[in-house]
């Protein structure tokens, strides 16, 4: 009897990727040509099923050029990964858009003339393809895409007071303790306007909108009433940014506490200065 020993397993070791902002870059402007061919294969795909309908000239062409794209890629982006489950279901996931219209070419054989059932499996293709872009996405699943190019202030609609960087305690504080809260974000453009404190929350995933944040577990987080929290859109920004305003407690705008009182009690009055202190310190105070 021949045993068999299992071999130890060797430690895995991290190396840290060093950030090159040209390696960076050159990776954007590939995965922007990527986008751009898969989009030109899809509409090309579709030319070729639309016309496919009305002769069979376009037949052997088109699915030549399918079948060498299609298995043109895979082998490409099989042979820069490694093995495992996930990578075998990221090539089912590529193959797809391809297997599909290959079957899409044999069936528009098959039917005399143009016929609704191919103009149908051709829509369906063609917006399913279009839209849930199989093949970009099983890409994503065995490479990270590129980070996303740093934005410019000028190209941003908000003005920030203040140099904020990557040390601001607001937004160590947000890293660490927030991500049970809003995972996968983090906050820019940190800000005090006032008794007010405003920031962007940024979705730290590119393409991901900011998770629905429950200002409830947020009020509990920071240990301030929930009337002082608010979360909402930024104007002219998507899904992936979202703007929070904190009020301080205690520190209500006399402007609108005045406005509250006046309605009431004195109709017509209107708010000129705000003191701020005791009556007795009448030397302390402060006029805004």
């Amino acid at each position: 009897m021949v045993s068999r020993t299992t071999p130890p397993e060797l430690p895995r070791v991290d190396v840290p990727t060093p950030n090159w902002p040209v390696v960076d870059r050159v990776r954007r402007r590939a995965a922007t040509a990527r986008s751009v061919l898969g989009r030109a294969a899809t509409i090309a795909g579709a030319a070729a099923g639309a016309v496919g309908m009305l002769t069979d000239i376009v037949f052997w062409p088109a699915l030549i050029g399918d079948v060498v794209l299609t298995l043109g890629g895979l082998a490409m982006l099989r042979a820069l990964t490694p093995g495992g489950h996930q990578k075998a279901v990221a090539s089912v996931m590529y193959l797809l858009p391809g297997a599909g219209l290959a079957v899409l070419l044999g069936i528009e054989q098959l039917t005399a003339g143009p016929h609704w059932v191919d103009a149908l499996a051709l829509t369906a293709w063609t917006a399913g393809t279009w839209m849930i872009r199989p093949a970009a996405a099983a890409r994503d699943m065995l490479v990270p895409p590129p980070p996303p190019a740093p934005r410019r202030q000028e190209d941003s609609d908000v003005v920030v007071t203040g140099t904020v960087t990557t040390e601001d305690p607001v937004a160590a504080w947000w890293a660490r303790h927030a991500a049970g809260v809003a995972p996968g974000t983090a906050l820019e453009n940190i800000r005090q306007s006032g008794e007010m404190l405003i920031a962007d929350i940024c979705s730290t995933v590119p393409g991901q909108p900011v998770p629905d944040i429950s200002i409830r577990r947020l009020s509990a987080l920071m240990d301030i009433p929930e009337e002082l929290i608010s979360i909402g859109p930024v104007p002219g920004r998507g899904a992936g940014v979202q703007r929070i305003t904190v009020r301080r407690p205690g520190a209500a705008d006399p402007a609108e506490a005045w406005k509250q009182i006046a309605d009431v009690a004195m109709p017509g009055a209107r708010l000129v200065a705000v003191r701020v202190g005791r009556p007795a310190a009448l030397g302390m105070e402060e006029t805004r």
